[in-house]
């Protein structure tokens, strides 16, 4: 899901566009106690517009949701960095979601261009913002409380998933129907949102849905958010292109994935936004915040051939990347497959922690000064086939037991096993340029890969955990380098949390 500040253009039309929201002027007060009527140095008011959007890459058949509900009662932004739920100051952007919250599909098809619904209006003061939270309906609202006029969920609270099944589950919220769904400033690509007197500010929240969704063990559902944010240009169309296989140069009958990341202060890619091609191997990210992007697209073909990762490099919004060709795999059966184990603990036991994995690759280029970068690889699914069962990636987990936790793991602490399917070459690479570029052949020899896990506390709406919250392992569980072969299973060293909550 996506919230989007924009001056009122709708993003360009592409099938993956999902759930917009555009919001005008207004004063509003803050809530927590604060006045809306709080002028930052400066002072003067900004003009401020608001959308919502999720491209999602784990809709059926990708994956198995059909709709994921969410019901929206307040948006909000804050100054202050060190601003906590309580703090006065929080700046409402839709006032009119108050008496009347939306429920929303985030994989819903869009009204029009990218557009799905509008939400409100309202204007800010002037300042630098650098929190902005999404607030919630609660899945079991007290007599008072606004509540749509009609909700999807049938039954199941106010937020919700249905299974491609035609099942519909209660999406559990816990405290974040209260403190709201959080974009801290290390969550906002390029700094704080500006708003300058008299002047539009657009700015683009990304809710990966594909990656906020925990299953219990006992079936149930859980929202772990994933958002990341940033200023938006209007005039911009977002980045496009078409994947293709290298030889046929035809779209790749099969599920291929896109991401459009950006690199954080060291060197690594983290998502920005996640998208599958459609049947004619088209994407578009729209829209997207301002500056350059590297896109990361994977694929796995027919009798699940795979394809190597392809990369293109610094990549400007507003691109049209035409024909990207995928480098298919010859001879491997399938792609490869990691699996490990997480473990968490507190002072004195074991400790209930969300972990979100991702895959790393390295790569090395040239744009006029020589730079290496780990790129966040788009986690896949292998198909069944009559011979082999289907494996799906586990982007998010929960260390909620410790009863099945491997030997040798720390005493008491809980854990969990993970699977990743990824890629078993090394990435093509390119560096983007105006006047052409072209893809490097992927490196012969030895893969390797990076697991990397990021610690939060179950229903805080993705507040950080343990310490330190963020820990990677290049090795596997001989402590020998992460290496993956095709159609094989590699088994990762174990990665241990310790001081969680």
């Amino acid at each position: 899901m996506k919230i989007l500040w924009t001056r009122g253009r709708p993003c360009p039309p592409f099938s993956f566009c999902a759930l917009v929201v555009l919001i005008t002027v207004a004063l509003v007060s803050g809530c927590g106690g604060g006045s809306s009527s709080m002028s930052m140095p400066g002072g003067g008011m900004g003009t401020v517009v608001v959308s919502i959007s999720d491209p999602p890459s784990c809709k059926d058949p990708n994956g198995s949701f059909e709709h994921v509900y969410l019901t929206a009662r307040s948006v909000q932004a804050h100054i202050d960095p060190n601003a906590t739920d309580s703090s006065s100051g929080w700046q409402e952007l839709a006032p009119q979601l108050a008496n009347q919250p939306m429920q929303i599909d985030l994989f819903s098809a869009p009204q029009t261009n990218c557009i799905l619904a509008q939400l409100g209006s309202a204007s800010l003061p002037v300042g630098s913002y650098q929190q902005i939270r999404l607030l919630l309906v609660s899945n079991t609202p007290g007599a008072s409380d606004a509540v749509p006029s009609t909700n999807a969920c049938a039954g199941n609270g106010y937020n919700c998933v249905v299974l491609n099944d035609g099942s519909v589950h209660e999406l559990e919220l816990s405290s974040q129907a209260n403190t709201g769904l959080k974009i801290p400033p290390g969550q906002i690509a390029g700094g704080p949102i500006q708003v300058s007197a008299g002047q539009s500010v657009d700015l683009n929240i990304d809710f990966n849905a594909c990656a906020s969704i925990v299953q219990e063990g006992n079936g149930k559902f859980r929202l772990k958010p994933t958002l990341t944010a940033g200023q938006v240009s209007p005039n911009n169309s977002g980045i496009g292109g078409q994947v293709v296989d290298s030889v046929t140069k035809a779209p790749i009958a099969g599920t291929v994935l896109v991401a459009a990341e950006m690199p954080d202060s060291t060197g690594t890619d983290r998502l920005v936004m996640e998208t599958a091609t459609d049947a004619n191997g088209n994407f578009r990210f729209c829209p997207l915040p301002t500056g350059t992007f590297d896109i990361v697209i994977v694929g796995v073909g027919p009798n699940n051939l795979p394809y190597n990762a392809t990369s293109i490099v610094n990549v400007p919004n507003g691109t049209n990347l035409n024909a990207i060709p995928l480098v298919a795999e010859v001879g491997a059966s399938s792609p490869a497959v990691l699996e490990g184990v997480v473990t968490a603990s507190t002072s004195s036991g074991g400790a209930a922690v969300d972990l979100s994995l991702s895959a790393l690759q390295s790569i090395s280029f040239n744009s006029g000064m020589a730079v290496n970068r780990q790129l966040t690889i788009p986690l896949q699914s292998i198909p069944a086939t009559p011979t082999s069962p289907a494996i799906a990636s586990t982007v998010l987990v929960s260390t909620a037991t410790n009863t099945a936790c491997p030997a040798g793991s720390p005493a008491n602490a809980n854990c969990s096993l993970y699977t990743l399917v990824v890629p078993a070459s090394n990435p093509s690479v390119a560096v983007f340029s105006s006047s052409g570029f072209s893809y490097a052949a992927p490196p012969p020899g030895s893969v390797f890969f990076t697991v990397d896990a990021i610690a939060a506390l179950p229903m805080s709406g993705g507040v950080s955990d343990c310490s330190p919250p963020e820990l990677s392992t290049s090795k596997d569980v001989n402590s020998q380098p992460l290496q993956v072969t095709a159609g094989t299973t590699t088994n990762v060293a174990r990665i241990d949390f310790a001081g969680c909550s």
